[in-house]
């Protein structure tokens, strides 16, 4: 029984594989992967040292590849924009020197009660003109048009027309933003960015960088921190009727903090970013007694195709290249436990099971002992 005891315990305490929790195994990783990388057995994935020359070289690539953002298709239009009547719309129309045609209904009442309303097949009915079509032209169009009409019946006929109340086109206005709403589009051009102003703007967990807008049953990302922050025009886009624009909350641009830190979680990032050095502080930084700091990784991409960072911040000073390592969304860091502490691990594990394998070899020898 003696010897049997022994020779668990021997066995239990060699396999340092049984121990729990995490860890980073290196020589398994690149075996694992040995291979993958563009199909070739010498391109076996590597795990990359977070150094100085890797920061410059990243940098370097962040300069050189500018993001792919997508031109505003109707920026020709814009400059020369021109509102064009919509069914719904209500139409006030003035003509001078003959106020029982401007104002038939009275004139308290206000011109969106007492204009004329362009019904759903664009027509408009108008006193001495009958009903005639305005939908789709432009103010100045349907002012002639009238002009001509009325030339018969008066003298020298002089009239303006205005758009009332902007009924017709809409544009949809979701997501975080503080007031999800119905923006009309009005004689002044309507962009991205004056429409979230008419939504009272952004909420705390907007994500800037991934606006939405739906036309057509396509969908564009547009990056509006890069409006604000680098004043790129062209994520300003003019919006048109029928446009659904969605700010999405920011629950995806997380970095997971694993291991041997103090407070393992899933951090949120801010504006898209968020370093290396932020993201261990954020999770109150190494554990003193369990982690090895000289091997903290960061896992990025797929399960097929990762890539993999490791930083040896062994030393305090080694943190100055986490503070400019940039971490991208659903980037996972982890920092591995020390081997005295797997050590530790395995033996509070095993203890249980020394101890009642022990018991039981001390009552068996008392059993023996008692036999006569």
């Amino acid at each position: 029984m003696r010897r049997i005891l022994l020779l668990t315990g021997l066995l239990c305490m060699s396999a340092c594989a049984w121990g729990p929790g995490m860890r980073m195994d290196e020589g398994a990783f690149r075996e694992r992967y040995a291979g993958k990388a563009d199909g070739g057995a010498d391109n076996a994935y590597e795990i990359a040292p977070i150094t100085a020359k890797l920061l410059l070289a990243q940098l370097e690539a962040r300069r050189n590849a500018p993001p792919a953002r997508l031109e505003d298709p109707l920026a020709k239009l814009a400059a020369d924009y021109s509102y064009r009547v919509a069914p719904h719309d209500v139409l006030s129309v003035i003509v001078y020197d003959h106020p029982e045609l401007t104002i038939p209904a009275g004139e308290f009442r206000s011109a969106e009660a007492s204009g004329h309303p362009v019904a759903a097949d664009g027509t408009m009915f108008f006193p001495h003109v009958g009903v005639f079509h305005v939908a789709g032209k432009t103010l100045p169009e349907i002012r002639e048009l009238l002009t001509q009409r009325l030339a018969p019946v008066l003298e020298k006929p002089q009239l303006d027309v205005r758009v009332a109340d902007f009924r017709g086109q809409k544009v949809q206005v979701t997501g975080e933003v503080a007031e999800p709403s119905t923006v009309p589009i009005t004689d002044v051009p309507l962009r991205v960015q004056d429409a979230i102003a008419q939504a009272k703007g952004f909420t705390q967990e907007a994500d800037l960088r991934a606006v939405v807008l739906t036309r057509g049953g396509r969908t564009v990302t547009l990056d509006v921190q890069a409006l604000y922050e680098e004043g790129d025009l062209r994520q300003n886009w003019l919006l048109q009727d029928g446009d659904i624009l969605h700010v999405p909350d920011r629950s995806r641009n997380k970095v997971f903090v694993l291991g041997e830190v103090r407070r393992p979680s899933s951090r949120v990032m801010v504006k898209g970013r968020m370093t290396l050095a932020e993201a261990i502080g954020d999770s109150e930084g190494f554990d003193p007694v369990t982690s090895n700091p000289s091997k903290v990784y960061v896992l990025r991409g797929n399960f097929d195709r990762p890539t993999i960072y490791k930083l040896d911040a062994g030393s305090p000073d080694a943190l100055l290249l986490a503070t400019q390592f940039q971490l991208q969304p659903r980037d996972i860091v982890f920092v591995s436990a020390h081997d005295l502490t797997q050590w530790n691990r395995i033996i509070s594990q095993i203890e249980p099971t020394v101890r009642l394998l022990w018991e039981a070899v001390q009552i068996g020898d008392r059993t023996i002992i008692l036999q006569p």
